[in-house]
């Protein structure tokens, strides 16, 4: 099955591209070639980048405040785990206060690297890290894969209390959604959201052999997918057949 996720705000959208970039990060810091440690800092600036909303860490600790007293509530349901709660409760806790602790923006102390920030002013020109360029960087890429991995993780480090917060909170969100099977008739659905609640994140998941493409579109009121075929010179056409997928609305 394949996974297509749409969020309902610009704060999801947020979050959901800080994850792509987080488990990149992750993937490519593990590896041993120079091009890919090349790419994984590409990948630490481009969350830099993000991040630099002034508001985003407001936003974070305000969500990880949210859902602990959301969870604070259900002390005491004898149908809940208390062992479960308290280990949900805590990770909340650690993480707002790992990240209220940081001074500043994710990667903040990144930018008083003079020789960080020579190599991100040139990163976004076409070939601008070439050796004759930036000949330091170059050396560093020619150090021995573990030297390498250790300086990735030590910059990591300091987008790790974001990374924590934002993949924990994305995760507590997925797990309180209902999966539920629909139908499109000639390939479209539409579905009416209840009124009172706010929802945040929709999850399809689709079977591949139907070799349709969901477009997604959704307010607080309603939501409506249309499902797309891809022509072999790469345009998408409407499909016109019946087809079933699951849907997850997320709160």
């Amino acid at each position: 099955m394949i996974l297509y996720e749409y969020p309902f705000n610009e704060r999801l959208r947020t979050y959901l591209r800080l994850e792509q970039l987080f488990r990149r990060l992750g993937e490519l810091i593990a590896r041993t070639h120079p091009l890919d440690h090349h790419y994984a800092l590409v990948t630490i600036f481009e969350v830099m980048d993000v991040a630099a909303r002034a508001d985003l860490k407001a936003e974070v600790l305000k969500d990880l405040e949210r859902h602990k007293h959301q969870f604070e509530g259900y002390r005491g349901n004898p149908s809940i785990s208390e062992a479960a709660l308290e280990t949900v409760i805590g990770q909340l806790e650690r993480c707002f206060v790992a990240l209220n602790a940081q001074n500043g923006k994710a990667g903040q102390p990144l930018t008083e690297n003079e020789w960080l920030m020579s190599i991100r002013s040139r990163i976004g020109i076409p070939g601008g890290t070439c050796g004759f360029d930036l000949p330091a960087y170059y050396a560093w890429q020619q150090l021995p894969p573990a030297q390498r991995q250790q300086d990735l993780e030590r910059w990591a480090a300091t987008l790790a209390a974001l990374a924590d917060a934002v993949l924990l909170l994305l995760r507590l969100m997925r797990d309180a959604g209902m999966a539920q099977k629909v139908a499109a008739e000639r390939g479209q659905f539409q579905q009416n959201l209840p009124q009172g609640r706010s929802f945040q994140l929709l999850r399809l998941r689709i079977d591949p052999a139907l070799q349709v493409i969901p477009e997604i579109s959704g307010n607080r009121l309603v939501v409506s997918v249309r499902l797309m075929r891809q022509e072999p010179n790469g345009r998408l056409v409407a499909s016109g057949e019946d087809a079933s997928f699951e849907l997850t609305l997320c709160t």
